[in-house]
């Protein structure tokens, strides 16, 4: 399996051959052996690299969630490194002055809420409206490309954590969102996908040679990776997801929960290849501040079967730690509202409705979702 970055050396150098080249990347877009792309790019007899873009986290990748990057210079290079997560979000006329062609490399995850998607479709956008084509060089979903769960975003709560109406786990490669986004999300940019040569939907990320590499802070694992789309949302209530572990993501806790009797809860309601594990973490500088240097109790997630939806998952944990939590819960109603793509979730916990019945509600649209993204679909 190859990476797009691999293919467009080997083979599809004529997309960017005697073009000065901007690149949208960070410390994730690198070929098999572990070479950067930038510097494949910049090292390259045939390449005139001239500008980089940095997303969410900066070009090193070392930045916590939220944290504003600033423009700096690549030390190795000497390029200019111009952050979409700063003064702005989209590419700027001064910050695409010369450029001939735009190129996007980053590992996504494969929730919707990770803003490196974001990134790449406001710069989609910029270069349409510049008349410059863009490349997406494209990489693995590393949590899958068959699976599709959780709520489609009503439009009228988009926001940079979910621009378009796609579920919570979009089962899209970065190229395939690409697509997507200018044949059904009104993008107007003249796109070229290099494909992920020997990536198959149903590949673990595992067996695809690529090593992993933590595409931001709190996400140490594939295994962080698969939990996320449905963990995510307690971001948006006062509950720790375990950012400043070595978890993070793949547990939520509080002071006070009972581990064991959330864990006994959670069991009860047989989740689909779903299992909870009590746990005690303690945060340790924790970018979202929650709970630093003082133990937490709650639940490991653990996938036990191949029908494992970590969307449901985290229902039946909003459903529980909200009935338990009483009035030490809160929520941040804004963002809770922008990571479900819906304020009807969070009303329906509130109102006190079982899994059972946030279930019953979930996934409307998904079915449409599928039947839309088809024409799109690479692998």
């Amino acid at each position: 399996m190859r990476p797009g970055v691999e293919v467009l050396l080997s083979d599809s150098l004529g997309l960017v051959e005697g073009r000065r080249v901007g690149l949208i990347t960070n410390h994730t877009g690198r070929d098999r052996a572990g070479a950067s792309t930038i510097d494949l790019l910049a090292g390259h007899p045939n390449i005139d690299l001239a500008a980089l873009f940095s997303p969410e986290h900066g070009i090193r990748g070392r930045a916590e969630a939220g944290e504003r990057v600033a423009g700096s210079v690549d030390a190795a290079t000497g390029l200019p490194i111009h952050s979409l997560y700063g003064a702005t979000t989209k590419p700027t006329p001064a910050m695409l002055e010369g450029i001939e062609a735009l190129l996007f490399d980053i590992q996504d995850v494969g929730a919707r809420y990770y803003t490196y998607l974001s990134t790449m479709a406001l710069a989609m956008e910029a270069a349409g409206e510049a008349g410059i084509p863009f490349v997406v060089l494209d990489r693995p979903n590393p949590i899958g490309g068959d699976a599709v769960q959780g709520n489609v975003l009503d439009p009228e709560f988009a926001s940079f954590v979910g621009m378009y109406p796609v579920p919570m786990r979009h089962g899209l490669t970065a190229g395939e969102f690409a697509r997507m986004a200018v044949g059904e999300f009104g993008l107007r940019v003249s796109l070229s996908v290099v494909v992920a040569e020997g990536w198959r939907r149903s590949m673990p990320f595992g067996d695809t040679g690529i090593p992993w590499v933590a595409p931001s802070p709190n996400m140490p694992s594939v295994e962080s990776a698969l939990h996320y789309p449905g963990t995510c949302l307690f971001e948006g209530a006062n509950l720790s997801v375990g950012r400043g572990t070595r978890r993070a993501f793949q547990q939520i806790g509080a002071p006070w929960l009972d581990a064991e009797a959330l864990a006994g809860r959670l069991a009860a309601l047989d989740v689909p290849g779903a299992a909870f594990v009590p746990v005690r973490f303690t945060p340790s500088e924790p970018g979202d501040g929650k709970f630093a240097g003082v133990e937490a109790h709650g639940v490991r997630l653990v996938v036990a079967g191949p029908d494992y939806d970590p969307t449901l998952a985290a229902l039946a944990l909003l459903a529980e730690t909200r009935a338990m939590s009483g009035a030490r819960w809160q929520w941040r109603p804004g963002h809770f509202d922008r990571l479900a793509g819906t304020d009807r979730l969070r009303l329906a916990v509130e109102a006190g409705a079982t899994y059972v019945e946030l279930a019953q509600a979930w996934g409307a649209g998904l079915a449409g979702f599928l039947g839309r993204r088809r024409p799109y679909l690479l692998y």
